[in-house]
Parts: C-alpha cells; sequence; structure tokens
C-alpha cells in the first residue's frame, strides 16, 4: 500500500544589480579588486556547471503506526531529518551573486530549475507538520517527506575580470508518501526516500527495511 504525492514549490524572487568599486595600482592602470563588489558586467558573466548531482532527500518521517482491517487516520507528526538548503557558495575569485547563480542553474537543469523559488537563496525549507492520511485497510504504515536536491559546481567567467568558483544547491520538488511496512521495498514509488524511512520507522527484519 503506498499512497504518494508531489507538489511544485513557487515563490517571487526580484533580483538587482549591485554597484560596483574598483582599486587601482601604483601606475594608474585599473585593476580588478577581489574583493570588491560585482561590477554590472560581471553581475551576470557566463556560468559553465559541472558535477550536477540531483537526489531525492529524505526530510521527515514519523513513527509507525498499526491498523487493523478497518485502517484509521495517520496521526504521528512528521519529525525533520534534514533541512534543504538554497545558497551559492563561492570558493574562489570574487564572490558571485547567489540569485545570480541560482537562476544559471536553473535554466542549466531546466524543468522545475525554471521556477523562481529555486533561485531564492534562503529560502525557507518546506514544511514537515501536517499529517491527515487515512487508510482504509490493514497494515504497519510510516508517512514520510523529501525533497529533490540539486547541487553542482560553477565557473564564472567575466569578460575582462577574475573568474569565479564555487558549488550551489538548491531544490526542486517536494512530496510525500506513505509506506507499509510488510512490503518489500519493491513496491515503493519513491524508492530511495521510502527505503530510509522504512529503515528509521520500521521493526527491525521488516520487509520493508530488506534489499
Amino acid at each position: 500500500m503506498m499512497k504518494h504525492t508531489k507538489g511544485w514549490a513557487t515563490a517571487c524572487v526580484v533580483a538587482g544589480l549591485l554597484a560596483t568599486t574598483a582599486a587601482c595600482s601604483s601606475d594608474d592602470q585599473a585593476r580588478p579588486d577581489p574583493t570588491a563588489t560585482p561590477t554590472a558586467e560581471c553581475a551576470t558573466g557566463t556560468y559553465a556547471w559541472s558535477d550536477v548531482v540531483r537526489r531525492d532527500v529524505l526530510t521527515g518521517v514519523a513513527e509507525k503506526q498499526t491498523f487493523g482491517k478497518n485502517g484509521g487516520m495517520l496521526t504521528q507528526p512528521l519529525r525533520r531529518l534534514q533541512t534543504p538548503r538554497t545558497e551559492a557558495t563561492t570558493e574562489t575569485g570574487p564572490k558571485v551573486d547567489p540569485v545570480t547563480a541560482l537562476r544559471s542553474l536553473g535554466a542549466h537543469i531546466g524543468g522545475a530549475g525554471k521556477d523562481s523559488a529555486f533561485s531564492e537563496a534562503g529560502r525557507p525549507a518546506p514544511r514537515v507538520d501536517g499529517n491527515t492520511t487515512n487508510s482504509s485497510g490493514p497494515g504497519t504504515l510510516v508517512t514520510y517527506a523529501y525533497v529533490e536536491e540539486v547541487t553542482a559546481a560553477f565557473r564564472r567567467t567575466c569578460a575582462g575580470g577574475e573568474p569565479s568558483t564555487g558549488r550551489a544547491t538548491s531544490w526542486t520538488v517536494e512530496g510525500s508518501g506513505v509506506l507499509d511496512c510488510g512490503q518489500p521495498q519493491t513496491a515503493f514509488d519513491d524508492s530511495e526516500p521510502a527505503r530510509e524511512a522504512a529503515l528509521l520507522s520500521c521493526a527491525p527484519g521488516a520487509p520493508a527495511t530488506k534489499d
């Protein structure tokens, strides 16, 4: 028995270009200052992406509940396991604008990455409270929640400026599901989050905990 839902998060993001500063050498030739705010030209730059990884991450899980033939309401609350982040961290070179970097990554992966929420740096994590699922029959059930996390490495280049490198992280899909501890893992729609949830909440040796 499996119930599975997915939803797309949406939000509005407005990004602005920042003002610029510059530093000059003793011979009066202007040189880029790695500590300065990016120039308007380099506020966007050209991003190249590598090591893109997309994976489902379990964000919340509830304790198991056992029901008889008439089923019932799943009332166990979900406890948070992980808090997904949306950020872009500069490792070398001038600091990049996180919103601009995440927009570029969203365009690179397409799909839900083009949603404005994907580029919202510091976006609040999805809620894991509120459990109103019903069971219509017997079983030992566990509810869980997850997101699809996206991580990647970037290299930003600007005409006449120093390149920057770093990593970006965001998430797209948020979903939830219900697994039956008495069913094998092959019955799971979301194999990785459901398998982790089963290992955390089902009794040791239950069919849902076995590969």
